[in-house]
């Protein structure tokens, strides 16, 4: 099995000291970052999702394959710049002002970090001004807006309505979820795009952006 193949089995499998130790070895053997992320964290990455859709893997594991995977591409980083590797797109994401719940989040910014995106997390209990503010600071190209309480669900379109009102909603794509919200209530407050889990959200992302 090649050192990639064996990147992308431990990612799935969770193992992080082995997908360090694997990475560093491919790295060695002057495997370039890009062809070890595309070939050996992406597709792992995929699978994961692919089985948490079909309920055969739950949050638990995710979260471990994740944090495996994001231990790999700390590794690859410097490499990655270095080599002048752009990321597929910028994310802003947060939970919304109120809101104090982040698993969901976390785990939708490693999913999107392991699918090539270059992720801002900028945490919890986040303000519709503080959004603008890095939206502006930042350059996203896509902003993630979460929130797992039905007190806090509006918040979301309290957020996307100070994009309207301070004309920069043309600039941004903004895609939503949590638990409490629909395909239905993302279309009715003006969101691009909704998202019922992590693996999906990348898929959402790369869709936001025609790739």
């Amino acid at each position: 099995m090649s050192v990639l193949e064996q990147i992308k089995e431990n990612v799935i499998a969770g193992n992080e000291s082995n997908v360090v130790e694997l990475t560093q070895k491919a790295l060695d053997e002057d495997i370039g970052p890009e062809e070890i992320l595309n070939d050996g964290f992406i597709p792992g990455m995929e699978i994961v999702g692919s089985k948490f859709q079909a309920n055969e893997i739950y949050v638990p594991e995710m979260l471990i394959s994740a944090k495996a995977m994001k231990a790999g591409v700390k590794l690859l980083e410097p490499f990655l710049t270095e080599a002048g590797i752009e990321p597929i797109g910028k994310v802003v994401i947060g939970t919304v002002k109120g809101d104090l719940h982040d698993i969901g989040k976390n785990l939708v910014a490693m999913m999107l970090e392991g699918g090539g995106f270059e992720v801002i997390d900028v945490g919890v209990d986040v303000s519709p001004e503080k959004f603008m503010d890095l939206v502006k600071e930042k350059n996203p190209d896509i902003l993630g807006l979460s929130a797992l309480l039905t007190t806090t669900m509006g918040e979301i379109k309290n957020v996307i309505d100070a994009f309207k009102e301070n004309s920069l909603r043309n600039d941004i794509k903004i895609m939503v979820g949590g638990a409490p919200l629909t395909e239905d209530y993302a279309k009715e407050i003006g969101a691009d795009g909704y998202s019922p889990d992590a693996a999906s959200a990348v898929d959402l992302a790369k869709k936001l952006l025609g790739e």
